[in-house]
């Protein structure tokens, strides 16, 4: 392994053309990229070039047995001009426990870190400053080598993208839960970010946009009497002033946005319990008004709030509260990540 990184700059930046004051979700994209490839039993020296399609062969087992795995996370600016990552590390070692189910070579820390603090210091000025606004940062490995034999590959990508990014979700959204498919099984690979955790989600979702929800709350696979995740997000519930989220088990994401909640609200005196929770718990709970809030935790959106939530034909909705758990927790997470606050934990890492 070469950790050297080989650095080919673009000849001409096409950031005069982004406006950053209108900025979607990972739709426009940075000026250059990095890759390192898996070969001869070996990662290469990693590159930081133009960001550019791939080519690959029509056999590349990507193609046919789906060994693919992803990180997703964001980078800031402070009001002084530091670039500022949050928790890097506990991406890398995510991607590497994801690789390890899947069969991919693991990527070196070094590799990881040292190409990603370079990639953001070539592309720095990709970096949004605007309230709201980051650098998402996309991570991701597959299967590059070729041929039909179903087996792992013999090579491999791993390239990293960034994307400057507003805002994943507008407002809060209304979710149904789901009572027929699962997103994950016991023993499978749902605790891993494999790419086809996320196809397997979109036939569900799109039965629950046609009935006019925005996303799925998933339930465990056996009984579907157990609330699990939310959409692509881990989620929590509210029910009096106790803050309730689900164990991570093989079904269910080690979210790093999840695990820094749950130290954050247990250091702001939130009763905090991670336990299974019921779905007849959270219908009762909102039929009596005991059920405060329900929101989803990820890198993308951070917290997003629920409005309301469909089961077995009714709609049941959460009060508008002035004084929420979601934006209480938000704002102390984000002002961590953009040094707008101490960072008593050591998660910000400043480049």
């Amino acid at each position: 392994m070469n950790s050297n990184i080989e650095i080919k700059h673009i000849e001409t930046s096409k950031i005069e053309s982004v406006d950053f004051n209108n900025l979607p979700f990972g739709s426009v994209f940075s000026d250059h990229m990095l890759t390192c490839t898996f070969k001869d039993g070996a990662w290469q020296t990693p590159i930081i070039e133009a960001y550019a399609p791939i080519s690959l062969d029509p056999s590349a087992k990507i193609f046919h047995y789906g060994q693919s795995i992803f990180e997703g996370m964001k980078a800031y600016k402070d009001a002084e001009g530091n670039t500022l990552l949050f928790r890097p590390l506990e991406n890398c070692k995510r991607l590497n426990k994801s690789a390890e189910r899947l069969v991919i070579p693991q990527i070196p820390e070094e590799i990881f870190m040292s190409g990603l603090k370079q990639l953001l210091k070539v592309d720095e000025a990709w970096i949004p400053t605007n309230e709201g606004s980051s650098l998402y940062i996309r991570p991701f490995m597959f299967a590059s080598g070729n041929g039909f034999h179903a087996s792992p590959a013999n090579e491999y990508k791993f390239i990293i993208c960034t994307a400057p990014s507003g805002a994943y979700f507008a407002g809060k959204v209304k979710v149904l839960i789901e009572e027929k498919y699962a997103r994950a099984a016991n023993g499978g690979v749902g605790f891993a970010k494999a790419g086809g955790n996320y196809a397997a989600q979109f036939y569900p979702t799109q039965l629950a946009i046609d009935k006019g929800y925005d996303q799925v709350i998933w339930t465990d696979d056996n009984t579907h009497e157990y609330i699990e995740e939310a959409g692509a997000m881990n989620i929590f519930i509210r029910i009096n002033d106790t803050l309730i989220t689900s164990p991570t088990n093989d079904r269910i994401l080690d979210g790093i946005t999840r695990k820094s909640i749950i130290k954050i609200a247990e250091d702001l005196k939130i009763d905090v319990e991670v336990r299974k929770i019921s779905v007849s718990e959270v219908v009762a709970a909102a039929q009596s008004g005991s059920l405060k809030e329900m929101f989803g935790t990820g890198t993308a959106a951070v917290i997003s709030p629920i409005s309301g939530f469909g089961y077995k034909e009714k709609d049941y909705d959460l009060p508008d509260l002035d004084n929420s758990f979601a934006s209480l927790l938000k704002k102390t997470i984000t002002d961590i990540q953009t040094n707008k606050s101490e960072d008593p934990y050591g998660w910000r890492m400043k480049l």
